[in-house]
């Protein structure tokens, strides 16, 4: 994973993990909004930036729940508009209730993500919890208290400046401060205090101390790991109490036999007081009583099991009172000051209405600092609140009014894919089966051009839960003619938005839909699987865009039109297939277009070679972890899952101990690599992934000796077997070179996103050779503004119009055509949309006469002057076209002589 980017402030610093102290071994209730937030971040020029909270959409989840997304839009266009979502919960609602959400099966140890978390329970909508410890040293036990279906699960940490969020058993929310205390009494009435519930160790505050050192624990059934707990730094005395007698006594081990769910471990520190209390009073066949609760630090009020319904944890208080508060821990081990995605929960003055909050970060939506969450909240009204686990933790799921499936709310950091949580809280319905109240249309709102979407009737009950709407006949309508529908599949052809009705008897119900238009669209990007180029090749082509309000969404195959230019070939649900490939060509192009916006593939025709498939490999492989207490392996493996029959190469690694950024190699012959002949312009290999998170690289050593990074994946983002292309041209591999790391790493930034251990495997690696670099003529042109004479490399040439400066600017303008052929480019006109298309190398370049954007590999860039028509030629800046192909352009203002060179 790369370090996170910003364009407000960035600090780098640890996101969603604890700041301890030193570590271990190891709707209507919505109050109107201002048109102008109260919010402003300096920018680098100082000028501030103010922000509005504008509403989006509002939906009904459930009776008592309704979902809202708002933006929050800059008022300098150049940055990013955020979103947020939150859920709003009326407490008073007899039909609808929160309650926390654990890992698989109810345990505190065993974590899933929040979609996981929310079908287990039968939750209909749903967001993350708590912060967490990550990797093998802990079992990523929420870090705070927890309290599901009025039950203890876990107890507080002895940690400063922690908030909790609560429901009380007469409905009302909570957000406080608490402290867990309890004792336990055997049958000859000795007595010792309980230190805590279901806990991972960890250093307590502010004395640092090891948490389990004479401590008194209660692990119960929810505590589903092997150890009570890892790295405690203690050896434990325990004893198994069912029913309230004691079953089995264990002094210095653990005792093995399964927690029922109708018992409990006591677990104390072998050989000091609470081990010893548990040795010399509590014998096999004794009653034993315990009593717990949990003190709130404010109001000093007493919580026993069954005063509160639910409980989940969180971090530093965001809200108090309706003003912001002071942040009440170290916020830098959240990346509190940077932008990223957020989680919170909150609630109203009366305590009557709760919030669960989540802000995005995916594609250029960066999220929000801390400071400018707390703004957010303040415009919804909202008047206490606390901050959850953020970053790659965020996450929302919500079920869509008449659906039975939960769906993702909005990508997380991640994009569909979801992190596994210590907990969440998820909000339930109660409501009985209702007579039927309405129906809605079900399928995708927005589309792109060409692409065919399914849209089906479904229902709703008086408690806006779903019911079967067999029966039903729907009868549809689409408001505005983008497309044809019919028997419930929609075409669309033109771009806009429009309304899909649906009725059926008395009841209707609308859906609005968009079809994006190429003047929404900031980037086209098109990834192949391959760049070689290949006569009976087959090259995967998927498309995606990212809109200019931030949105990243992958393009239907049949939205796209292609253009070749170099080879033949056909399309096949976005498959290349490569027909005939031109006699000498240095390279092919694959012109995607959308709405007369296009980006380019470029494809080069060449040979392929096996590198290494590790069958019967003469190179060797060992591991090397930095720093040097990492641990690992790196060997040739058989049997591995989805390779069963052949060998490929598995590297193992544990970045459990140690500081800062981790690395586990697999060096290649000790460092001194496979062979790369000849310049390869790409590498592809397959990789099993563990979706770690982690990122993924190799090294080489390049003719001259110099190290070459080569990043294989940003993210280990999937599992299985993957096949991943490597571009060695623009990393700027030249060859004779060798390759002699392939590598895991874990950044310093926002560690806790990552898994710290795990396990890929690679196999195939394979080097594609085009017949020779993509090389362009950099020849150098000299002009004068009026004169219609010029020179290139020296020789005179006669240009079909002379350079002219357009009154009133500072900018020289010169023929187009004249310039592109030049420098070797190749240029085609449509006159219908009065474009220009320049390819030259690997750029592609579009220009409009008159507009003032242009489009370069498929990346939307701003003109300051647009290209104009002078007599049926087209004329363009001197600067946009030279500089955007690779070129230099000077300028001597007393002789008005232009350089391009």
């Amino acid at each position: 994973m790369q370090p996170k980017k910003s364009s407000k402030i960035w600090i780098p610093v640890i996101a969603g993990v604890l700041v301890l102290a030193t570590p271990l071994n190891v709707g209507p209730s919505i109050i109107g909004l201002p048109s102008t937030v109260a919010y402003a971040a300096t920018t680098s020029t100082t000028q501030a930036v103010t922000y509005k909270l504008v509403k989006q959409s509002e939906t009904i989840v459930t009776s008592g729940a309704r979902q809202f997304t708002y933006a929050w839009v800059p008022s300098d266009s150049t940055k990013a508009t955020e979103m947020l979502r939150f859920i709003e919960i009326d407490l008073t609602n007899p039909y609808v209730s929160l309650d926390a959400m654990s890992g698989k099966g109810g345990s505190v140890t065993t974590k899933q993500s929040v979609m996981s978390m929310a079908k287990e329970t039968g939750a209909v909508a749903g967001i993350n919890g708590d912060v967490f410890s990550t990797g093998s040293i802990s079992e990523g036990a929420p870090m705070g208290a927890q309290i599901r279906s009025g039950s203890f699960m876990v107890s507080t940490s002895q940690l400063k400046g922690m908030y909790a969020f609560a429901v009380t058993k007469d409905n009302k929310a909570l957000i406080d401060q608490f402290n867990f205390s309890g004792k336990v009494t055997a049958a000859d009435g000795a007595q010792f205090e309980l230190t805590g519930m279901n806990k991972s160790a960890y250093r307590t505050e502010p004395d640092n101390a090891y948490s389990h050192v004479n401590g008194l624990f209660i692990y119960t059934s929810d505590w589903t790991a092997t150890e009570r707990p890892k790295n405690s730094a203690t050896l434990p005395t325990e004893a198994l109490i069912i029913n309230d007698v004691v079953t089995e006594v264990s002094d210095k081990t653990q005792i093995t036999t399964p927690i029922p769910t109708n018992g409990y471990i006591l677990r104390g520190h072998y050989n000091r007081d609470s081990g010893k209390f548990i040795k010399d009073h509590l014998k096999v066949g004794d009653q034993v009583t315990k009593q717990y609760q949990l003190q709130s630090q404010t109001t000093q009020k007493v919580y026993a099991e069954g005063d509160l319904k639910m409980m989940v944890s969180g971090h530093t208080l965001l809200l108090d009172n309706g003003v912001a508060a002071n942040f009440t821990r170290d916020i830098n081990g959240l990346s509190g000051y940077a932008d990223r995605a957020r989680t919170a929960v909150g609630y109203s003055k009366d305590g009557n209405t709760a919030y669960l909050i989540t802000v995005e970060e995916n594609g250029t939506r960066e999220g929000v600092s801390l400071k400018e969450l707390q703004q957010m909240l303040l415009e919804l009204g909202i008047w206490k609140a606390v901050n959850l686990d953020g970053g790659g933790s965020t996450t929302m799921v919500s079920r869509p009014l008449g659906e039975f499936q939960l769906a993702l709310t909005h990508p997380t950091f991640y994009g569909v894919t979801q992190r596994l949580v210590a907990n969440g809280i998820g909000v339930y319905s109660t409501a009985p089966k209702g007579e039927i109240k309405g129906i809605t249309a079900s399928g995708p709102q927005t589309l792109f051009i060409g692409q065919q979407a399914s849209y089906s009737l479904k229902a709703y009950d008086t408690y806006y839960n779903p019911i079967d709407p067999t029966g039903l006949t729907p009868s549809w309508d689409l408001v505005d003619s983008l497309g044809q529908f019919q028997n419930g599949i929609l075409q669309v052809s033109v771009p806009g938005k429009t309304t899909l009705n649906v009725s059926s008897g008395s009841a209707t119900a609308s859906l609005p839909l968009e079809v994006v238009s190429g003047s929404q669209i900031q980037q086209l990007i098109v990834e192949p699987s391959t760049a070689l180029l290949q006569a009976g090749g087959v090259i995967s082509m998927p498309v995606k865009a990212i809109l200019t309000d931030g949105r990243e969404l992958s393009v239907p195959a049949e939205s796209i039109t292609w253009e070749f230019k170099g080879f033949t070939g056909s399309m096949n649900n976005g498959k290349l297939n490569v027909n005939n490939v031109k006699n000498n060509i240095i390279a092919g192009y694959a012109i995607a277009r959308y709405d007369g916006f296009g980006s380019v593939a470029v494809l080069s025709p060449g040979t392929e070679t096996l590198l290494e498939n590790f069958e019967q490999s003469s190179n060797s492989f060992s591991f090397q972890g930095a720093p040097a207490q990492t641990l690992g392996t790196a060997t040739i493996a058989t049997g591995v899952t989805g390779r069963e029959s052949s060998k490929v190469l598995s590297l193992t690694y544990d970045f459990n101990v140690g500081a800062g950024k981790r690395y586990a190699y697999a060096m290649i012959n000790n460092g001194a690599g496979i062979a790369i002949n000849g310049n390869p312009g790409s590498m592809t290999l397959d990789v099993l992934g563990d979706k770690s998170m982690n990122w993924l690289r190799a090294e080489a050593l390049d003719a001259n000796g110099k190290i070459v990074y080569l990043t294989i994946a940003n993210q280990i983002d999937w599992t299985g077997w993957k096949n991943i292309r490597v571009d060695l041209a623009t990393a700027g591999l030249k060859g004779p070179a060798k390759l002699t790391k392939l590598y895991v790493v874990s950044l310093e930034e926002d560690q806790d996103e990552r898994e710290k251990q795990g396990e890929i495997a690679f196999d195939n690696i394979s080097l594609q050779y085009p017949p020779q670099s993509i090389s362009v003529y950099h020849p150098t042109i000299v002009m004068k503004v009026g004169d219609k004479k010029a020179t290139v490399d020296g020789t005179e040439v006669t240009l079909p119009g002379a350079p002219f400066m357009q009154a009133g600017t500072n900018t020289n303008y010169l023929p187009l055509r004249f310039v592109a052929d030049r420098l070797g480019a190749e240029v085609s006109w449509n006159n219908t949309e009065k474009k220009v298309t320049v390819l030259r190398g690997d750029t592609m370049l579009e220009l409009w006469v008159g507009r003032n954007d242009m489009v370069v590999n498929g990346v939307r860039k701003s003109v300051l002057t647009p290209p104009i028509l002078v007599k049926n030629s087209v004329y363009v800046p001197v600067r946009v076209i030279s500089e955007q192909l690779g070129q230099k352009v000077g300028w001597v203002g007393k002789t008005k002589t232009i350089t391009i060179h």
